[in-house]
């Protein structure tokens, strides 16, 4: 939807409001023309039902207010004397038109002052998981939001088990885009394993100030820009995601907007220069070799070399292909069972028909590819059958049927149409990023599916509160206890932050201890 639908959608829902509710608001001391007047009727609307006026804002944002507008709806009918369980029923069985019936048919009366407390236990325990939900909900989407590493992409800064908090307010916290969705789950319901939301209506995006900007290197969750899976199963060509419901990714920026990015002989270079990695990086690549003997244990490898997956034996040829670090291969390659090893590079000219963007006139691969300008809000390029392959899903989807455009690109001999116009050139309308995984052969990264928009842009990865290694024997050993509660950024080895948690609560805990004591 776009800007002018969601607001005469707003100016409808308005109407629906004041039709439904005029004569309520005489009954509760106030005038008919209170109902109309947009934003004011809802915070003279929280003094009938005698609430906060801040609510006004909780029903103002989004996914919040899916919870907010029942409640709403129910505290009103209970402040005209509706407290039965029928009456709840009715109220949101109807979606709030209910309030219709009270308010034109119903003999009813205002309960000024009325008690806000719970009548029984159980509405007690209801409002206040209601509200824990709602606070949740404002806390998961905007603010900081839980994530876990399931792949070894980012592999020695990120590691599979870990659980990490991303930050929405680094980069500034995008409102949600799909307007009906359960809260704090994804793109499926647990357990129920159904999708999670609605596709329509959908919210223009908007993005809340941030207080940095992405930098290059910088590690980024974002929304997987091709997403075609149905509920995390099955992967559909055809089937539509919402972009906020899309996969959640984790990789690194190597390249930012306005940059120039070429990969020769797997090393990445930005504008001509190397890429400049925090400390914490280490890259990785694959190395094929023979053994002299036997294939190598795989927990030996682990314990003895910090060697990662995949690790591929062939017995009938002793050869094996092998995943490492430079610090590593300096290590491994004088074991008295390598005859032989080096790294997996591809040649240059030697094409890939995996990697973006699947043109046949660029003899591309994973470890030599470009160069590819990323594009810049505001800055334009030329269109031109060269260009055409890098930037058409990006003029068609991203800033096209995505942002409710049409937007369609065509060729006609050698010249290039855009919706059957003939076009020289383009001028973006947001950011693009070009995100990479440091373990540059085990990682599906931009190299196989292209730019990344602004708009798919979820969070910056801040803290580390959980490690789980499956490699690890017994319980105590599976926790990686030095990785618990460390930061995600800088150049040092991450510092752990659990024993100073731990005093916090043995403090607070001692404190609550001692204050009931006193009181008692």
């Amino acid at each position: 939807m776009t800007l002018t639908q969601w607001f005469i959608f707003f100016l409808i829902i308005q109407v629906i409001h004041f039709l439904g509710t005029w004569k309520l608001y005489i009954k509760a001391g106030h005038k008919a023309w209170e109902a109309a007047i947009p934003v004011y009727n809802a915070v003279i609307l929280m003094k009938i039902i005698n609430r906060p006026w801040w609510w006004t804002f909780l029903l103002f944002i989004p996914i919040v207010n899916l919870i907010m507008f029942p409640v709403v709806w129910v505290e009103t009918i209970r402040s005209f004397g509706k407290y039965k369980f029928a009456d709840t029923i009715l109220v949101l069985a109807t979606f709030g038109l209910y309030i219709y019936y009270l308010n034109y048919a119903a003999d009813v009366n205002h309960v000024k002052d009325r008690s806000l407390k719970p009548r029984t236990g159980g509405g007690e325990w209801i409002s206040s998981i209601l509200f824990a939900v709602i606070a949740a909900t404002m806390v998961h989407t905007y603010v900081i939001q839980p994530f876990t590493i399931p792949t070894s992409s980012l592999e020695k800064t990120l590691l599979v088990g870990d659980f990490l908090f991303v930050s929405k307010f680094h980069y500034g916290a995008r409102t949600p885009l799909t307007a009906v969705a359960f809260p704090m789950v994804h793109d499926t319901i647990p357990i129920v394993n159904t999708k999670s939301y609605l596709q329509k209506p959908q919210i223009p995006y908007f993005r809340l100030p941030g207080f940095e900007k992405i930098e290059r290197s910088d590690i980024i969750v974002f929304n997987w820009p091709v997403d075609t899976m149905r509920y995390m199963t099955h992967t559909d060509k055809y089937y539509y995601k919402p972009i906020d419901k899309k996969t959640n990714y984790v990789k690194r920026a190597v390249g930012i907007a306005g940059d120039s990015l070429k990969i020769i002989d797997g090393k990445v270079y930005i504008n001509s220069e190397p890429l400049k990695l925090p400390g914490r990086a280490k890259l990785q690549y694959n190395y094929i070799g023979t053994s002299k003997g036997k294939a190598f244990d795989r927990r030996y490898l682990y314990e003895r070399y910090d060697i990662t997956d995949p690790y591929q034996y062939d017995p009938n040829s002793s050869r094996f292909v092998i995943n490492l670090t430079e610090e590593a291969y300096q290590k491994f390659k004088n074991h008295p069972n390598v005859a032989s090893i080096q790294r997996i590079n591809d040649s240059i000219g030697n094409r890939d028909s995996r990697l973006f963007p699947n043109s046949k006139n660029l003899n591309w691969n994973q470890d030599n590819m470009g160069p590819i300008y990323i594009p810049k809000k505001g800055t334009t390029t030329k269109l031109t059958l060269e260009t055409l392959p890098l930037y058409k899903r990006l003029i068609e989807v991203y800033e096209g049927s995505e942002l409710g455009i049409s937007n369609k690109l065509s060729v006609n001999g050698t010249q290039v149409l855009l919706n059957g116009t003939p076009a020289e050139s383009y001028t973006f309308k947001q950011d693009y990023y070009w995100m990479m995984g440091d373990n540059r052969h085990n990682s599906l990264d931009s190299r196989y599916f292209g730019f990344v928009p602004e708009n798919h842009v979820v969070g910056k990865p801040v803290f580390v509160w959980f490690s789980w290694d499956t490699n690890g024997t017994g319980i105590m050993s599976k926790i990686r206890w030095e990785r618990l509660f460390t930061t995600v950024g800088g150049d040092k080895e991450p510092t752990s932050y659990l024993p100073y948690f731990l005093i916090g609560l043995v403090v607070l805990f001692g404190y609550n201890f001692f204050k009931k004591k006193r009181e008692s």
